[in-house]
């Protein structure tokens, strides 16, 4: 079994210089835990020049390796998979822990989730982003904000050219020298496509539905783009020091696409043979005022509301678990804690289980897809309303982004707080859960408080 070569490198509390570095490879990809600004994140990964794409738009996937691509209609979490058994066996020098070496990087879209359910597919397209993007990266840089340390970890199957290239990068690694990122503006201010009197109406029906018995509570999300012009890494860069969050992303490729998430919620980890999910229900806005910043924080905590929205979900996903879960093992070691970021509280409740032995990690995201948080439940009669009632497809908002390492370990995000760059426009959504007791304006105005920070953070740049 060949060992990984591993190369500490000069730990920075900013990852962004080390992310400049890399920013001119090839499908350079950032998992982001968005820190010093956020005290809730631990790890940074970035990579580049992965030796394997896959592009999944419907029912068909395009594999593409050096310059060759085939098509595949292979269910793309077996396609994720099979990219991941070749690199299974490798040692790690002794002392050394870190969650990547090798691996999967990249986004499953919401979209995906239609293959799983009875689901219409004629929703209309804003963004031509592929469903479900990934790359297979044969090295990672590892930053720990715990123990203060960075390594370069270099998979046995990983080139000497690659390497070669990424040692050369950090040789000549001077902060004098940092690339610079270009400058960014928006052409006009994110319009957004459902006006404020039909989202009302849209909630209305949500609760007609509710009423009939056809679902307990629905996820509904409004759609708001806007133009710009220059590099969206400016923009991404403001917003990790408006908005800090622990899942956070960014990954761009061919000039004119990417995605930039700041997203507090964590969709699925895998560490040891055990699962843990995040599923965040029940927000309010913070205040500058810290007696009513404290008052709102209760308010939240005591909402019969929220509490009810969130234990709905805790049990929907408690269900998904418990499909490739050992008997017995599905527990809920925290329920309602209260997790607080700059513009808003959330109530955020953990669900662990332990794995049925043989259980992969893409089988288990592919089982729990997409996640019941920004669905609703039931799960299939949720995204069946949201597909009647939302007028263009998620896309990436709501799927899920983050890494499979080779030694079957996982984390993954809930791509809320996502902005989708396609071509000269970008696009983002906000969204909340609705019940039978939501207020239509209050939730109207939750949708919004979500991110409004996102929305004038890059229209003030």
């Amino acid at each position: 079994m060949e060992q990984v070569l591993t190369k500490p490198v000069t730990y920075h509390t900013n990852s962004t210089i080390l992310f400049e570095l890399l920013s001119s490879q090839p499908d350079a990809i950032w998992l982001d835990s968005c820190q010093p600004h956020s005290q809730q994140g631990r790890y940074d990964i970035i990579s580049a020049c992965p030796d394997h794409i896959v592009e999944t738009c419907g029912k068909f996937s395009t594999i593409t390796c050096e310059n060759n691509s085939y098509a595949s209609s292979r269910d793309p979490f077996d396609i994720a998979n099979d990219l991941l058994e070749p690199l299974k066996k490798y040692k790690m020098p002794t002392k050394i822990r870190t969650p990547f070496v090798a691996g999967i990087i990249g986004y499953f879209g919401y979209d995906l989730g239609r293959a799983y359910f009875e689901i219409d597919n004629s929703t209309k397209m804003e963004s031509a982003l592929p469903d479900m993007r990934i790359g297979r990266y044969l090295w990672g840089l590892v930053v720990d904000h715990l123990e203060k340390s960075a390594y370069l970890n270099f998979h046995p199957q990983c080139s000497d050219s690659l390497q070669d290239t990424i040692l050369k990068i950090f040789e000549r690694f001077e902060l004098t020298n940092r690339h610079r990122q270009g400058s960014f503006a928006l052409k006009n201010s994110f319009q957004p496509q459902t006006p404020k009197i039909e989202y009302l109406e849209k909630i209305i029906k949500i609760q007609q539905y509710i009423a009939a018995g056809d679902c307990y509570q629905v996820n509904l999300a409004q759609h708001f783009s806007a133009s710009y012009n220059g590099n969206i890494f400016s923009a991404y860069l403001a917003l990790r020091e408006k908005m800090p969050s622990p899942y956070a992303a960014f990954w761009s490729w061919e000039k004119s696409k990417g995605v930039m998430s700041l997203s507090p919620e964590r969709f699925l980890q895998v560490r040891n043979g055990y699962a843990e999910t995040k599923p965040i229900k029940g927000t309010i806005s913070r205040s500058s005022d810290n007696k009513q910043d404290q008052q709102n924080a209760k308010l939240l905590l005591s909402s019969e509301k929220d509490l009810a929205e969130n234990l709905m979900i805790v049990d929907l996903l408690r269900n998904d678990l418990s499909k490739n879960a050992e008997t017995g093992s599905v527990l809920v070691p925290k329920l309602f804690a209260l997790e607080s970021f700059p513009n808003v509280h959330h109530l955020v409740s953990t669900v662990t289980a332990k794995l049925k032995s043989g259980v992969s990690p893409s089988k288990l995201l592919r089982d729990c897809f997409p996640g019941g948080s920004i669905t609703g439940a039931p799960k299939q009669r949720a995204m069946q309303v949201i597909e009647e009632l939302e007028p263009v497809k998620r896309n990436v908002y709501c799927g899920s982004i983050g890494y499979i390492n080779a030694d079957a370990t996982m984390d993954t995000n809930i791509a809320i707080r996502t902005v989708l760059a396609d071509g000269q426009t970008l696009h983002c959504w906000g969204g909340g859960g609705i019940t039978a007791d939501s207020d239509p304006t209050t939730e109207y105005e939750e949708s919004l408080s979500k991110i409004i920070t996102l929305l004038k953070t890059i229209e003030n740049l």
